[in-house]
């Protein structure tokens, strides 16, 4: 009995031969090895990855606390340069510096239409759609949709944001995730208004951009909390004006800063149920508090219909800053150009794509807030 082998796939339908952090397993280190990218479509570009940061939720996917089809090349955090386009995008030149965007709004569909471009029914979509094949042919994913460990990218026209000349690189790649989500969180999600009392739990890249949103938008007090204690001058240099330990007296601290009553605005950016409840306890009645952190699945948080009747909050999900990134992204940009948003304080490392799985375990550890590697390898 003969068995036919599969045919290589067509060299044509993906010719771009890169370099990639690629995940095989979950939980196992990632290995640098070569992919080849599929062909640019006619509404695609093809992006070198200049800088790209390592996020928590890339700690997620690589932990398997977010489910992504494997194997894959995760980072979504990043900047780089237009080396390809498609014959239908016109609006870009070869050589651009772009922010990549891991939702892209297909602008058709309900949330879409209904000025929720963020929760797009198929904003996230590409993370399970193969975009790369390996050495052997094997399919590669997109870690949510952009797959910036990598030395290049292919994403639809839609994915990116041109970046201004006098924007730096480092700065931009951070506004592709981090900042926006954190910033978005104060100004669209919760709208914190001025003269508030905010409290934001869990202080990696996320929770000091909601810090700085925090001071942007003029609340007069901003109590930051995280386990572990040496964030504390980031913090403060951040906009906070205290910093308190996570532990059991943390909410009672935080009641005394806020006249017993518990703070207006809270936002849980840790993402369990413990946070979740210590955020919901810190709110005061009538208050407002967000959730923005990414939580498992299976961690599960109770309230009584009592208390949802009694303390009258407000509680809310944020995916993404409640941001239409394309729009937004502008007033960022005149944020960093003023020196009201210093993006540099939240880079606590550097590295190439085979320092991906170290900068994951500072992130584990809660010591790293952002490293940001070069694919192409130099530091």
């Amino acid at each position: 009995m003969t068995t036919t082998q599969a045919a290589p796939a067509d060299v044509e339908e993906y010719p771009h031969a890169v370099r990639a952090a690629v995940l095989r397993a979950v939980g196992e280190p990632m290995t640098v090895e070569t992919i080849r990218l599929r062909a640019v479509g006619p509404d695609d570009v093809r992006v070198r990855i200049e800088q790209t940061g390592v996020c928590h939720s890339d700690l997620s996917l690589a932990r398997g606390v977010l489910a992504q089809p494997l194997p894959a090349v995760l980072g979504h955090e990043a900047c780089g340069s237009v080396v390809e386009k498609g014959e239908r995008v016109t609006d870009l030149e070869l050589g651009q510096r772009v922010i990549l965007l891991w939702i892209t709004s297909c602008g058709h569909c309900f949330h879409c239409t209904h000025d929720e471009p963020h929760l797009c029914a198929t904003g996230s979509s590409r993370a399970g759609e193969p975009y790369a094949l390996t050495h052997d042919d094997e399919p590669v994913y997109p870690g949510l949709t952009v797959g910036s460990f990598a030395e290049q990218t292919v994403v639809p026209r839609g994915a990116v944001v041109a970046v201004p000349d006098d924007i730096d690189t480092a700065d931009a790649a951070l506004l592709g995730c981090a900042v926006t989500t954190g910033v978005g969180a104060v100004v669209s999600t919760a709208q914190v208004s001025y003269d508030s009392s905010v409290v934001v739990i869990g202080l990696g890249g996320v929770g000091l951009s909601v810090v700085q949103g925090a001071r942007l938008v003029g609340a007069s007090t901003i109590i930051a909390v995280d386990r572990t204690v040496e964030k504390a001058d980031l913090a403060l240099a951040a906009g906070a004006t205290h910093f308190l330990p996570a532990d059991d007296g943390t909410r009672r601290v935080v009641r005394g800063l806020t006249d017993g009553r518990g703070a207006d605005f809270v936002f849980d950016c840790v993402g369990s149920s413990r946070a979740i409840r210590d955020m919901w306890s810190m709110t005061r009645r009538g208050g407002s508090a967000t959730v923005v952190g990414i939580g498992g699945g299976d961690d599960m948080v109770s309230f009584s219909a009592l208390e949802l009747f009694h303390f009258a909050r407000t509680l809310r999900g944020c995916v993404a800053g409640s941001l239409d990134a394309a729009a937004d992204m502008p007033r960022f940009f005149d944020w960093v150009r003023a020196g009201d948003l210093d993006l540099r304080q939240l880079v606590t490392g550097a590295g190439t794509l085979t320092d991906v799985d170290a900068a994951l375990d500072e992130l584990a550890a809660g010591r790293g807030i952002r490293t940001v590697l070069r694919p192409g390898g130099v530091r």
